[in-house]
């Protein structure tokens, strides 16, 4: 692994003043596997110096050794140390701010009472007003119940607001959609989809986030059945939009098409299930998928519900054995569970020019640097390797576009239309086996991704409105 600036300190320290005494310091530093980032002076004094310097490690505990081998040092005093992504997080990362002045009487007489009285009844006379008088129409709630956060599980509500707050400021920075984190103290399925039923007035979209399997289904498919506004489970459609978009791109690197290659899946959960619908939406047929028990086939003992479900629409030959042995033939591997899901073996026996997407997070399935040259396209979730299949290509984009056309849900043919559109970013001239998906700060990626999404929207029915007009979709 690489040092990173999510495990980043800045440590102040108080350094004796004369020649090479710094040296020491960052020579201690690289010894410790450590990186330097910025270095500051604070202030001078008689016999020694203040400096801020800033470390980057590969993990809490690399963080740690680095800043005992400072405190070691002959002629260096640490005066304190703060962690940089704390200090991000201090407050936390959202505010509200007002859109209009309250600078005087008159504002103020507009903004609340007497004025506001006039909207509220204009409202209540003709309740659609309420998308161009309120934050609806371009306002998303950012739900969870904190049960499936990251990879760390079950941590509850609170220790989940740092992710729905995290999401919110993605919403905003990439979509110019304002985003609230609403983490509820339940884990019941009937009380969650109460509440949000409760609140969806205030909306004009609502973000599923973090809620395990297989509850995170059937809120999910509650939800869109009584609400009016879009209801998108990220952890499942942002994932399967994104996945999409790589293959695509992906399979023109290696030259093959969507309905004719073979694909093995590990990770039968939210995701998995998901991945595999939109892939199915967008022409693909031949898809397996395994879970800890092996490839997921028709008759299997012990399906759940929703495996057994799922078992009827794939795995079109009723294939059996581990993802290992799926492997043998298959043009795509896409991952989506644990480490060590597949090994190079398996990757070894795939078919020529072989597309492996590991998505497991932080650790792949699979290391890239173990299967060069066995896979021609090779993708994971992290940062720190060539092509990141990132969530954050999709959701902000798709809100954007069922926003402005207040849509009333998030369809699959919305979900292709916007995969397609983040793989179009990227020029075919372009494509090639390290650069399959545009970057997440490609700032061109959701007004296509918006555009695409209203524009299919419209096309299958469930816009309120036309794309750039206020011109209104009747029901």
């Amino acid at each position: 692994m690489h040092p990173s600036a999510s495990f980043s300190a800045t440590i102040r320290v108080r350094i004796d003043n004369h020649p090479g005494a710094f040296a020491r310091l960052a020579a201690a530093v690289g010894e410790a596997d450590g990186l330097l980032g910025s270095i500051d002076l604070v202030r001078v004094e008689r016999e020694t110096k203040i400096r801020d310097v800033t470390v980057l490690a590969t993990d809490e505990g690399h963080l740690g050794r680095i800043i005992d081998a400072v405190r070691a040092l002959d002629g260096v005093d640490v005066v304190n140390v703060s962690d940089r992504t704390f200090l991000l997080h201090l407050g936390g990362k959202i505010e509200v701010t007002p859109r209009v002045p309250l600078k005087t009487r008159d504002d103020l007489s507009m903004a609340y009472t007497p004025g506001v009285a006039r909207v509220c009844s204009a409202i209540a006379d003709d309740p659609e007003k309420v998308w161009n008088l309120t934050i609806k129409r371009h306002t998303v709630a950012v739900v969870s119940d904190g049960t499936a956060v990251l990879g760390l599980g079950d941590i509850g509500p609170a220790a989940a607001m740092p992710v729905m707050e995290g999401k919110a400021v993605l919403f905003k920075e990439f979509g110019g959609v304002d985003a609230f984190p609403l983490c509820l103290a339940t884990t019941d399925t009937d009380e969650i989809v109460r509440t949000v039923e409760a609140i969806a007035p205030a909306f004009g979209g609502i973000n599923l986030e973090d809620i395990s399997a297989p509850r995170c289904f059937e809120i999910e498919r509650r939800l869109r059945e009584s609400l009016d506004i879009p209801v998108f489970h990220d952890d499942q459609h942002g994932t399967a939009i994104v996945v999409l978009a790589a293959l695509l791109n992906a399979l023109q690197v290696v030259g093959k098409h969507i309905e004719d290659i073979r694909i093995v899946l590990t990770g039968a959960g939210a995701a998995g299930i998901a991945v595999t619908g939109t892939l199915q939406h967008a022409g693909a047929v031949d898809i397996t998928a395994c879970d800890r028990e092996g490839a997921i086939y028709r008759g299997r003992p012990g399906l759940t519900p929703v495996k057994a479900e799922f078992a009827e629409t794939t795995n079109p030959r009723n294939l059996q054995g581990s993802a290992d042995e799926l492997l043998d033939g298959a043009d795509v591997f896409i991952g989506l569970s644990t480490p060590g899901a597949i090994t190079v073996e398996g990757v070894r026996k795939m078919a020529g020019r072989a597309i492996v997407f590991a998505m497991a997070n932080p650790t792949p399935e699979i290391y890239p640097e173990t299967i060069e040259g066995l896979a021609e396209v090779i993708a994971t979730g992290r940062s720190d390797y060539p092509n990141q299949i990132n969530n954050v290509l999709a959701f902000p984009g798709v809100f954007r576009g069922a926003l402005d056309v207040r849509a009333r849900t998030i369809n699959g043919a919305m979900e292709v239309a916007a995969a397609r559109a983040i793989a179009s970013t990227i020029p075919v001239e372009d494509l090639s086996s390290d650069y399959i998906i545009p970057s997440v700060f490609n700032r061109s990626v959701a007004p296509a991704v918006a555009a695409a999404v209203a524009e299919a929207a419209a096309a299958s029915g469930v816009a309120r409105r036309a794309l750039g007009t206020s011109e209104e979709v009747p029901a």
